[in-house]
């Protein structure tokens, strides 16, 4: 394959799927990560993608890009199965206890599983602002159900806003699933909405560890608005182990790296 060839491709898979990652694209390729980077930086010069760490993104509206629930549940759901699975870990069959699942497909997949296995676990009592992870929830036995009210996001079927954050923060967890759209060494986890990143702060502040699922695609991307810093993770739960500065990051922080 020539290289206007690969390179056309690449800008075509950046436009469909809005992130590539370096080592996925030379496995796919069968060209070494140098060569792929090489593509990227031509690419960059040319103005058709923004290089971010270990892979690229789409010029345009990175910051701010956001799928609806409905198109990110069709993706990657065996990777995010497995992340739920490993997160799940944190929560022991004997711990009982209060938790809190944010809003996600990942943690949606976590309640699922949460569900499948409840009967086997001492009573746990499940928070969450999710209109769809309280659906999952509700009548499962050996789980109570709190859900968090306010105005509903159509995009992401979630509750957000002043109100949200005022019952969050009246709260103690003694554990909080999380999601994020970004994970970076730099700028920490990220989301593109104001209202979500206030809610997913409070969640964070409020509870007395926190358990964040993000898989290896969200490494470096960097959205609008940061709701946390490194160190306030206490576990990362991902398909693939962070390399470079991330990994020296997470380290850093004390951040547990838990790969399903």
């Amino acid at each position: 394959m020539y290289a206007t060839e690969r390179q056309q491709l690449i800008e075509h898979l950046v436009a469909t799927e809005g992130r590539v990652v370096v080592v996925d694209l030379a496995r796919r390729f069968g060209v070494t990560t140098e060569t792929v980077r090489r593509d990227l930086d031509h690419l960059e010069a040319g103005g058709h993608i923004r290089r971010v760490h270990g892979g690229a993104v789409a010029r345009t509206k990175v910051s701010t890009a956001e799928t609806s629930l409905a198109e990110r549940t069709q993706q990657r759901g065996d990777v995010k199965l497995a992340i739920a699975a490993r997160a799940l870990d944190a929560v022991g069959a004997d711990d009982g206890g209060s938790i809190y699942i944010d809003a996600g497909t990942t943690t949606a997949a976590l309640a699922h599983l949460l569900v499948q296995r409840s009967s086997g676990i001492r009573p746990l009592e499940v928070v969450t602002h999710s209109m769809t992870i309280a659906h999952l929830l509700a009548g499962a036995p050996g789980l109570g159900l709190t859900a968090i009210g306010g105005r509903v996001r159509g995009l992401t079927a979630a509750a957000v806003g002043a109100q949200t954050v005022d019952a969050i923060s009246r709260l103690r967890p003694d554990l909080a699933f999380i999601g994020t759209n970004g994970l970076s060494a730099t700028f920490g986890l990220s989301t593109p909405d104001p209202d979500e990143a206030a809610v997913k702060r409070a969640i964070i502040s409020a509870a007395r560890r926190v358990v964040v699922l993000a898989d290896a695609d969200k490494f470096g991307a960097e959205l609008l608005i940061s709701f946390a810093r490194l160190d306030n993770l206490d576990i990362l739960a991902t398909d693939a182990a962070p390399g470079g500065e991330l990994a020296e990051r997470l380290e850093a922080a004390d951040v547990e790296v838990w790969v399903a």
